[in-house]
């Protein structure tokens, strides 16, 4: 009895049923996360996407909405707006507005935060001066414009303290004279621009470790050295990030020159925004304006592009 009991098979037993869930909660856990982006997209795709679609179209007719007709003209604004004399001359004034605000931006910030990181200075100090020099941050552009219109007035201060310097013998119309007027605008978006390039880097200085400046010193190296091998390579992350925002930023700069000069005089501050709001408001060439906007989206777009791979290829 005790070998045949062995040697039977053990009882089949059933399997345990599996219980599956319903449908309609599994579907519900699966497009709850996208209902919630649904009102971000419906936005995005009425006030972006479908503005933009439409732009695009109006550059592929002739004159839209004062005309009530437009018929299907292809690319024929587009080599109007490329072969128009003012619009190379916006081209070049963006250029020169955009290269050396950057520039400058990077240099001024770089040079100021390191100022503010200086150990040689005392706290108040540093707080005195952090206070001073991020004051044209807190202005608007509005404020901004208004300030150095009254400032650059032949009869305003800037006037007034370089006759009493010496260093000019008449009243120079600083925003209003072809000679200055572009490199008055530069300056005043440098002037507004240079204080978020400097928190930042402070930002960035204050996060180096003290281990590799004194590793530096003890092989030798001197102030300039550190600078070169140390700081430089420890903030190029950031200053490369903040170039290609500033160079994207720069170059769709609108209210300030709007505000100073308008694009003149006789073109000399001409920007891509100028020149494309002119041509929508001023001359109401609307599908002309459509055009050099996608060509001013286009440019954006390529910097964007280029932003983005740097990101994630610093990532």
């Amino acid at each position: 009895m005790s070998a045949l009991a062995q040697s039977a098979p053990p009882a089949r037993r059933d399997p345990a049923p599996t219980y599956r869930r319903p449908l309609w909660p599994r579907v519900q856990r699966r497009i709850t996360p996208y209902l919630y982006l649904t009102p971000t997209v419906v936005l995005l795709v009425v006030l972006m996407l479908l503005p933009i679609a439409m732009v695009i179209g109006y550059s592929f007719q002739d004159n839209v909405i004062t005309n009530p007709n437009p018929v299907f003209v292809g690319l024929a604004n587009y080599a109007e707006v490329l072969t128009d004399p003012v619009f190379f001359t916006a081209v070049k004034n963006t250029a020169y507005f955009t290269g050396v605000s950057v520039a400058a931006h990077m240099v001024l910030g770089l040079v100021f935060a390191m100022m503010l990181n200086s150990p040689l200075l005392a706290n108040r100090t540093k707080a005195l001066f952090r206070t001073i020099y991020v004051l044209p941050w807190l202005f608007t552009v509005a404020i901004i414009a208004v300030l150095w219109r009254m400032l650059l007035n032949p009869n305003g201060v800037v006037n007034y303290l370089l006759t009493a310097a010496g260093l000019i013998s008449e009243n120079v119309e600083w925003l209003a004279s072809p000679a200055t007027a572009l490199h008055a605008v530069t300056f005043i978006n440098i002037w507004a621009g240079y204080p978020f390039f400097m928190l930042s880097l402070l930002a960035g200085l204050q996060g180096i470790p003290k281990d590799l400046y004194e590793a530096a010193t003890v092989d030798g190296a001197n102030g300039l050295q550190r600078f070169a091998n140390v700081t430089i390579p420890q903030l190029r992350p950031i200053i490369i990030s903040m170039a290609l925002l500033d160079v994207i930023w720069t170059t769709q700069q609108f209210a300030l020159i709007w505000m100073t000069t308008g694009g003149g005089p006789i073109n000399v501050t001409e920007m891509l925004s100028t020149f494309t709001y002119k041509l929508a408001f001023s001359s109401y060439e609307f599908a002309l304006a459509s055009t050099s906007a996608v060509i001013v989206l286009v440019l954006s777009m390529l910097l964007a592009f280029v932003y983005v791979r740097y990101q994630r290829s610093r990532d």
